[in-house]
């Protein structure tokens, strides 16, 4: 045996089947706990057929959902910690910015969800996909780094793919090609959790998170949903290819109208993005089903959301995310599971970082163990009575830049970078901004703040102005503006229970 074969690395090679086959049984079967599925996608803002009928329809649909920060690695990282970005530090999707960075694997990873669920609460963990964009990064170790708290380990290299990808199975890199029946990503991801489904012990609950490429680019469909779609076209909502006056530089420097290659590309992502999630739509059915079959349907939690919304079009911005506006924060959430009545929908203000918390509760943890700053919903799930919640939360992002100039685009200077299509740029270095999101009896607020030379200020009313179009922050009443000024400094600064006290507009 040559000395890189060490018991465990060989362990590692094993195939899914035969890994499970060898997890230690326990002797005792516990009293189950309720097993939990998380199905992360990609840039989604809408959910499909399969997944409304399998997951909404059957449960709880939070329609006022929001990630902390509209960007892939800084919300997963959210997700996995409970935290704001300004805790767990991660700030893009880049390794300097803390994406799967060796500080992120030393300081976060140990004391992520899973790896609580797995060490305090015995439970078998999977996770197959996307995990954050620098994952597998030579300077980060490669995919011979298994993040700690999970049992088995399937995770995409870098970002999101459909076809010629590494994937790390369990530290050790597997290359697939672009042959659909063994490659496409979507559905190799469906078909490892069924495997996991079929050869887990029956002995621990499980918890499993899939993290699909979907809808991502490079929205690649599978070929029998190519032809899917074809009259369906961006929403044309009264934002849409619009000049943002009143806006940061950023969303005013857009090319308004849109040429019409522009809007043609857009469109042609939105259907191109629908296609690739009706995958996402079988691997639910899928899922769905084996669990039924296997018995455990009824006692095992399912949650569906994204890392981000996605704008395509909106105030003239062709197609990304990283702004603060609705479109891009905004993501759907369905949960459905033990106790949870099916048809319902909640209002209530919540964000990913509940996500972590919300699952440790219903494996059992002391939520007071951990540093969390997200809130646990299971008391909305089970529909609990004169539940004091949130009435606001913290978004925060900050911006990218490249400091050469673009050769293609001559005429933007340094300091902007994701410009396309027609020159228009995404994000900039001072595309930097902290806002309180308010949604109380009595207000449905959002107030903003950049980091910039002109400490530039967003406000919207969305009662009345529900697609941002118009920036109040000079009309507002000035008691307002002050009150919401403060309540985000002890925003940006808050960690643990500080991020779960009042907000300006709670009732008393």
């Amino acid at each position: 045996m040559s000395p890189a074969a060490t018991p465990a690395a060989l362990l590692r090679a094993l195939p899914l089947a035969v890994l499970l086959l060898l997890s230690p049984a326990r002797a005792v079967r516990q009293a189950r706990r309720p097993n939990v599925v998380l199905i992360l996608t990609d840039d989604q803002d809408t959910p499909l057929k399969k997944t409304n009928a399998l997951i909404a329809q059957m449960g709880i649909t939070f329609v006022n959902a929001y990630v902390p920060s509209a960007l892939c690695c800084p919300s997963r990282a959210s997700i996995l910690t409970g935290k704001y970005p300004h805790n767990h530090h991660v700030v893009n999707n880049t390794l300097e910015g803390n994406c799967s960075s060796k500080l992120w694997q030393k300081i976060q990873e140990p004391y992520t969800f899973p790896a609580l669920l797995k060490a305090m609460c015995g439970y078998q963990t999977f996770f197959a996909g996307k995990y954050l964009n620098e994952y597998g990064a030579e300077d980060a170790g490669g995919v011979g780094h298994v993040p700690p708290g999970w049992s088995f380990w399937y995770a995409l290299e870098k970002n999101s793919k459909y076809y010629n990808y590494t994937l790390s199975v369990n530290g050790k890199a597997r290359r697939h090609g672009e042959n659909y029946s063994v490659d496409y990503l979507t559905d190799v991801l469906a078909n490892m959790s069924l495997d996991f489904l079929e050869y887990k012990s029956n002995f621990e609950p499980f918890f499993m998170m899939i993290a699909t490429p979907a809808p991502h680019s490079p929205w690649t469909p599978a070929p029998q949903y190519t032809k899917s779609f074809q009259n369906v076209s961006a929403p044309r909502n009264s934002n849409f290819n619009i000049h943002g006056k009143n806006k940061h530089w950023l969303i005013r420097q857009a090319k308004t109208p849109m040429s019409n290659s522009s809007i043609q590309f857009l469109d042609d992502a939105y259907r191109k993005r629908w296609q690739t999630l009706l995958s996402v739509d079988d691997l639910v059915e899928k899922l769905v089903k084996k669990l039924e079959v296997n018995g455990e349907l009824d006692n095992t939690y399912i949650f569906y959301t994204s890392d981000n919304g996605f704008h395509t079009g909106q105030f003239s911005l062709p197609i990304d995310k990283r702004q603060l506006y609705e479109f891009d924060i905004k993501v759907p959430l369905l949960v459905r599971g033990p106790g949870i009545k099916p048809n319902q929908t909640n209002k209530m203000l919540v964000a990913n970082i509940d996500l972590g918390p919300t699952i440790l509760d219903i494996a059992g943890y002391d939520l007071n163990k951990t540093q969390m700053d997200g809130m646990s919903l299971l008391p909305l799930l089970r529909g609990d009575k004169n539940v004091t919640w949130r009435s606001d939360f913290l978004v925060e992002y900050q911006g990218e830049g490249f400091n050469g100039s673009d050769p293609t685009c001559p005429g933007l200077g340094p300091g902007v970078t994701h410009c396309f299509p027609d020159c228009v740029c995404e994000d900039s270095y001072n595309n930097t901004y902290a806002c309180v999101r308010t949604l109380s009896a009595a207000w449905d607020l959002q107030y903003c703040e950049f980091d910039d030379r002109e400490v530039f200020v967003e406000v919207y009313n969305l009662t009345a102005d529900p697609h941002q179009i118009n920036n109040i922050a000079k009309t507002i009443d000035q008691e307002i503006l002050e009150k919401m000024n403060y309540r985000l400094m002890m925003l940006q600064s808050c960690s643990g229970a500080t991020c779960r006290t009042p907000g300006v507009f709670d009732p008393g």
